[in-house]
């Protein structure tokens, strides 16, 4: 879509192009960044953002940590507690016993869906609470105590 001499409405057009792409690839858990709907469309970063705000007013995406915006599905609920916090409930969901070895970082990052070093500033906070023991680099982390209500709650 190009950009046209009254832009007025162009952003509704985009808005309704990215309801349909979320409407049709059930997976999608995130909408393409600010950046690539400028591109896309051969629109200002206004129109963009005026795109993304009609899809937060009808409920359909909201924004995300880092600039981007995920994707809100009726019916599913997301976990929205800090990244620590659902990390510590990994020992009690799984039964992890003290001594046994926690997921690498690598492997956190996957199944959370954020970067490594997000991952891993978690991680240091649960060294820090003592839950966790210093794995180092190439060493494995090992639970170090079970996790109190605060540090799951």
């Amino acid at each position: 879509m190009s950009q046209q001499a009254n832009p007025r409405g162009t952003f509704l057009k985009i808005a309704d192009l990215l309801k349909r792409q979320i409407e049709d690839d059930v997976a999608m858990a995130e909408l393409p960044s600010l950046t690539e709907v400028m591109r896309d469309h051969d629109v200002s970063r206004g129109v963009a953002l005026r795109a993304f705000g009609v899809l937060r007013q009808e409920g359909v995406a909201e924004p995300a940590p880092g600039g981007r915006w995920r994707v809100v599905r009726a019916g599913v609920q997301v976990d929205r507690r800090p990244l620590d916090q659902r990390l510590a409930d990994i020992i009690t969901t799984e039964g992890l016993e003290v001594g046994e070895a926690f997921p690498s970082a690598s492997a956190l990052a996957v199944r959370f869906g954020v970067s490594r070093p997000t991952v891993a500033k978690a991680l240091k906070e649960l060294e820090t609470a003592g839950v966790l023991a210093d794995g180092g680099q190439g060493r494995v982390r090992r639970v170090r105590t079970l996790p109190t209500r605060e540090e799951r709650s």
